[in-house]
């Protein structure tokens, strides 16, 4: 029988609607990117923003060596490279060869269907069991040009990743 303390949290989280993110890095001439839902600010001043990695993902190992990463925005409109990024391994495939980007601060790639992005710098590393923290001090970006319905998770629930958690 599952701990009611854990039951009651997966209980309360399944109906949480977060967003989804975006994230790609490079390092030593490879690029990567993922799904992220585990992510928010953290401080105002100075901005933080910190991402969460899973450890069995190969955007994690490629961030390991990273030194920036570049968080995206979708919106319902661009949700086709949102499932790409979800549900893709770049163990397997290079999913940059299936979606449009260029070249952004710090050599990363930048998805250009994105509603939004910015790039930090990785200033701090946490584990925080299956997941890593990186925690970004923003240096350069592109904000929304209006306001959009950005994708959450109720979005991609469906989608089988490419790594399990």
């Amino acid at each position: 029988m599952a701990d009611p303390g854990t039951e009651a949290f997966e209980k309360l989280v399944a109906l949480l609607n977060y967003p989804m993110f975006v994230v790609t890095t490079q390092a030593d001439g490879v690029a990567a990117g993922c799904l992220v839902g585990f992510a928010s600010q953290t401080s105002i001043h100075p901005p933080r923003f910190l991402v969460g990695l899973s450890k069995k993902n190969h955007t994690y190992r490629v961030a390991s060596g990273a030194t920036h990463l570049a968080v995206h925005v979708f919106d319902h409109e661009h949700l086709n490279t949102v499932e790409l990024f979800g549900s893709q391994t770049c163990d397997t495939i290079n999913k940059f060869n299936r979606c449009s980007w260029h070249r952004g601060p710090a050599q990363l790639p930048i998805l250009d269907d994105a509603a939004a992005w910015f790039v930090g710098k990785i200033i701090e590393r946490f584990t925080f069991g299956d997941h890593v923290g990186h925690l970004l001090e923003p240096v350069d970006g592109e904000p929304p040009q209006e306001l959009e319905s950005w994708v959450s998770f109720g979005d991609v629930r469906h989608l089988e990743p490419g790594h399990e958690a």
